[in-house]
């Protein structure tokens, strides 16, 4: 148990570091050279760089220290000590990107919408590997995590709002143009944050009502190597029993299985819903082994 755990924690901190690293790229590589802004505290660290010279690495970590105090009476000692390690890998990497020479070598000057693009997708991918691994970059992500926590917000919605406000506050050095880029990078952003959230195992759940389950049953099992569950329910107009299967699929499967319904039963109600993560055999388990040329 207590490898496990310790496992887990390494995969943890390896990867709010990775993703710490690529969104203190974006600001570094693009927002910054670019003259976009930035939303959260981020924002706030940029806007004391452009008003007072002050290195956005020292800033943030200053600015994190009242937050983090707030985070920690709804987020424990676990999601607190990870939100640390964030703040503190953040800072670095904003300090530490700055003095290599690949961050002078993104001219995108001449193309704010491709620079407003990279910046959201940058910056996306990386907030949204730190959340998916339980930690925060600290700042208004604390925010934003204990309003998923506690009130169900997503946490693009969140950051979206509350970036919002401060980069209405960056009109101060900031023209209209770079400004209305920066809330495409910002949109970007939240967009990728909540789909990399959702789950790289995303999947579709099926419900099928059919007089001939069973058969429909056998050949998701037989041709799919699917598990399947059956739910008992009645119908609303003549009130007799009926089974409804009810199976997870990955979407690349969707057109066979509609197939093998089709074939077994053309009258069969089919109804296919978008499942955010599916956990356990067959998507995050390993499925058996099936040779190319052979199906049961």
């Amino acid at each position: 148990m207590t490898k496990l755990f310790n496992k887990q924690l390494f995969k943890q901190i390896f990867f709010i570091t990775l993703g710490c690293s690529i969104y203190a790229f974006s600001l570094d590589a693009i927002s910054i050279p670019n003259k976009l802004a930035d939303g959260g505290i981020s924002g706030i660290a940029l806007l004391l760089r452009y008003w007072f010279h002050i290195n956005p690495g020292l800033s943030t970590l200053l600015l994190n220290i009242p937050l983090i105090i707030i985070g920690y009476r709804f987020m424990g000692k676990r999601l607190l000590a990870l939100t640390i390690w964030g703040t503190l890998c953040l800072s670095f990497f904003l300090s530490f990107w700055l003095h290599l020479p690949i961050i002078n070598q993104l001219n995108l000057d001449h193309d704010l919408f491709i620079a407003g693009v990279l910046a959201g997708l940058f910056s996306g991918v990386g907030i949204g590997i730190v959340f998916k691994y339980g930690g925060t970059t600290g700042g208004t992500d604390i925010i934003a995590r204990i309003l998923d926590l506690k009130l169900g917000i997503p946490v693009g919605k969140s950051l979206l709002a509350l970036d919002a406000f401060v980069l209405t506050i960056s009109l101060s050095y900031l023209d209209i143009k770079h400004m209305i880029y920066t809330l495409l990078a910002s949109f970007v952003l939240a967009r990728i944050t909540d789909s990399i959230q959702a789950g790289s195992y995303a999947a579709r759940g099926l419900f099928i009502i059919s007089d001939k389950y069973e058969q429909i049953a056998k050949m998701i099992d037989v041709q799919l190597d699917r598990g399947y569950t059956f739910i008992n329910a009645e119908g609303g107009f003549d009130r007799s029993a009926k089974k409804i299967i009810y199976c997870v699929i990955s979407p690349r499967e969707i057109s066979q299985v509609k197939e093998l319904i089709l074939r077994e039963d053309p009258n069969a109600f089919v109804s296919v819903i978008d499942v955010h993560e599916a956990l356990g055999q067959g998507f995050t388990y390993e499925r058996k082994k099936r040779h190319i040329f052979f199906r049961r």
